[in-house]
C-alpha cells in the first residue's frame, strides 16, 4: 500500500489517519517504538525543510530511522534511472518518502518499489500537507463539515488539487480565487466531482478576493510560483490583487483563520502583518506535519 494521492482513500480512511495524528500530537508517546528497525529513504529531488525534517523526527521518535538522498548525495544526480534506484533501495529499506517534480515519477517510484512509497511532493499533489491541514482546520473549528475554505494563488495547483480531492469527503467548501483566466485541473477537478457525487458537491472559482473572503472560515495562500520557476514581472503583477493582506482579512469574518503551507514569501503572497497576526496558524500547520505524517508512517510501516 502506498500513500500517493488522498483520492486513494475512503472518507473513513482519512478520518482514521487524522484522529490518530490527534492522538499522537496529544500523547507523544502513543507511538511507542513501533518502528524500531525500520528504515525510511527520503529521495529528494527538490529543496525541503518541513516534509524532510518532520519524517526524520517522525521516523527518530517511533523508534526507527530515516537516510536522506538529494540528486547532489546520490547516483540519481549521475544519471542512474529512478527504477534502478527504488529497485535498489527496496532491497535496504522499509519505506520510501520522495519529494519530486512531475506526478509520473512518484507513480514510477511507486510501481517499482518493494516498499511502502509516500508522497512527499509533486508538481500535481501534496497529500501529507493537506492531511496536516485538515487537521489544523479541525483543532481551531471544531469540524471539517461546513468549514468555508477560500484559497488565494494559483488555481492549478498541488495544495489545491489535494484540496479537491479531499474537501468533498470532509464537506469543506472550498473556493479558489485566482488570476482571471485560470482553471482548475480537469484531473483533480473530476475526481472531486465523483468524489462528491452525493452530496452534490463543486467547488467555486472566483477573481474577486473580496468576494472569496466575505464568508471564509479559512484564508489559505501559497507561493505564487513553483520553486523551479523564475517569475517574470507580468506574472508577478497578475498576483498581486491576490495577497493576502490587513485589509482582505478585514473582508473576512473575524474569526477566519489565515493558513500557509509554507515557506511564506513575506511581502508577496502574503504580509508580515497576516503572517504574524493572531488569526495566523502557519506554525500549528508546521507542527502538524509530524503528528499527521507519524499516522502514516504508523500505518503504512507499523
Amino acid at each position: 500500500m502506498h500513500f500517493l494521492s488522498l483520492g486513494d482513500f475512503s472518507h473513513k480512511e482519512l478520518r482514521d489517519l487524522l484522529d490518530h495524528a490527534s492522538e499522537l500530537k496529544a500523547r507523544p508517546t502513543a507511538g511507542g517504538d513501533a518502528l524500531r528497525g525500520k528504515t525510511l529513504a527520503l529521495v529528494f529531488l527538490k529543496h525541503s525543510t518541513r516534509t524532510r525534517v518532520s519524517f526524520e523526527a517522525g521516523m527518530h521518535q517511533l523508534g526507527g530511522n530515516a537516510i536522506y538522498l538529494s540528486e547532489d548525495t546520490s547516483q540519481l544526480g549521475r544519471g542512474e534511472t529512478i527504477a534502478d534506484t527504488v529497485k535498489t533501495l527496496s532491497r535496504y529499506v522499509d519505506g520510501i518518502a520522495a519529494r519530486v517534480f512531475g506526478h509520473e515519477q512518484i507513480e514510477e517510484i511507486a510501481q517499482h518499489a518493494g516498499v511502502p512509497v509516500i508522497n512527499g511532493l509533486t508538481d500535481f499533489n501534496h497529500p501529507c500537507q493537506i492531511l496536516a491541514d485538515l487537521m489544523t482546520i479541525e483543532e481551531h473549528l471544531g469540524s471539517l463539515r461546513g468549514c468555508r475554505l477560500a484559497f488565494y494563488g494559483a488555481a492549478d495547483n498541488n495544495i489545491v488539487n489535494s484540496f479537491l480531492h479531499a474537501c468533498p469527503l470532509f464537506g469543506v467548501q472550498l473556493t479558489v480565487c485566482s488570476p482571471p483566466g485560470q482553471a482548475l485541473n480537469p484531473v483533480a477537478l473530476a475526481a472531486a466531482r465523483k468524489a462528491g457525487e452525493n452530496n452534490a458537491w463543486e467547488p467555486r472559482l472566483t477573481h474577486d478576493p473580496a468576494e472569496a473572503a466575505a464568508d471564509a472560515d479559512v484564508l489559505y495562500t501559497d507561493v505564487w510560483f513553483s520553486m523551479h520557476e523564475t517569475p517574470s514581472e507580468e506574472g508577478l503583477a497578475a498576483y498581486r490583487p491576490y495577497q493576502v493582506n490587513e485589509a482582505l482579512m478585514a473582508r473576512a469574518p473575524a474569526s477566519a483563520l489565515f493558513m500557509h503551507c509554507m515557506p511564506v514569501h513575506r511581502g508577496e503572497e502574503a504580509t508580515d502583518g497576516v503572517a504574524d497576526s493572531a488569526q495566523s496558524v502557519i506554525f500549528d500547520e508546521a507542527e502538524n506535519r509530524l503528528h499527521a505524517q507519524k499516522a502514516v508512517l504508523l500505518s503504512l510501516m507499523g
